[in-house]
């Protein structure tokens, strides 16, 4: 059967620059130089006997046959990758991916909790920027994530609802003066975006009813939901918080609301992981400890 196979080393070489078209960066990630990543393609190839990439100039893109075989060793190299991992020792740490919001006002403060509560998980952070939240647990270095979305995150991957979200109007109390706070005083107020799509805006107005005819194309946009808060606590208009994420700005007198309508928006903020992962106890331990911490998802009396 060996002598059937092809090297491993090229197996490998193809399923890295597989993900990105790219020798050079499949060099940098296997510390190889494009030139060995070129000769172990061809060598596969010639193993083989089909082509793998189409080359046009210095671009690349994958074959018929190259996308089948990417995504079969994509899945077999991920195989092999968890039934190594219980044998790292104690020393291995669990990969966590998290949107950059709910780091800077959740998650952060939690994981140092649980850092000092127990000694057997360690938990790596990468605090990502997503305009969807998303992870692929074949192709990226993550154990589990904590995404916000609707429950479905694909095949062979569970999750555990943490909490919903709930989307309300925000600013900084000096706007707010006296009131009325009503359709009127909004169309009248600057708004900040904090999706460039416009759809968490989109979302509150649908929900609650209220400022029907508001104009979304007017406005400042930003990535993040972080974004709009700090351009909202920095007095440039009104934008959309999460109900669950600006309570401590509500208390300290930083954010105030100019309604009282939460939406919720049906999406959640879910733990999720691999079907059969190594370190799925350690994963549940986790999830346990994260729901003891969920915020409190409530208005201000």
């Amino acid at each position: 059967m060996a002598d059937r196979l092809p090297p491993l080393y090229a197996l490998r070489a193809f399923e890295v620059a597989a993900r990105s078209c790219s020798f050079t960066r499949a060099g940098e990630e296997l510390a190889l130089t494009q030139s060995a990543i070129s000769r172990h393609i061809r060598s596969l190839e010639s193993h083989l006997g089909c082509r793998l990439f189409e080359r046009h100039g210095p671009r690349l893109r994958l074959t018929d046959a190259g996308q089948r075989l990417a995504r079969q060793l994509n899945a077999g190299f991920s195989l092999i990758e968890q039934a190594c991992q219980p044998f790292r020792g104690a020393g291995r740490q669990l990969r966590l991916k998290a949107p950059s919001t709910l780091t800077m006002h959740w998650l952060l403060g939690c994981l140092e909790r649980f850092r000092q509560a127990q000694e057997r998980t360690v938990v790596q952070l990468s605090s990502v920027w997503m305009d969807q939240d998303s992870v692929d647990f074949a192709s990226e270095p993550y154990d589990c994530a904590v995404l916000l979305g609707n429950g479905q995150f694909g095949e062979r991957v569970k999750c555990q609802k943490l909490f919903e979200e709930w989307l309300i109007p925000i600013c900084a109390p000096s706007l707010l003066g006296d009131g009325p706070w009503d359709q009127a005083w909004l169309g009248g107020m600057a708004l900040v975006h904090p999706s460039a799509d416009r759809r968490d805006w989109k979302r509150w107005v649908q929900g609650s009813g209220l400022a029907g005819d508001l104009d979304l194309n007017r406005g400042v946009c930003f990535d993040t939901l972080d974004q709009g808060m700090a351009a909202a606590m920095a007095g440039h208009g009104v934008s959309i918080g999460d109900l669950a994420l600006i309570g401590p700005h509500l208390r300290d007198g930083r954010l105030g609301l100019p309604f009282r309508e939460a939406v919720a928006t049906g999406d959640g903020y879910y733990l999720v992981w691999p079907q059969g992962s190594a370190w799925e106890d350690a994963i549940l331990g986790l999830g346990e400890f994260l729901l003891e911490q969920r915020p409190e998802v409530g208005l201000p009396c």
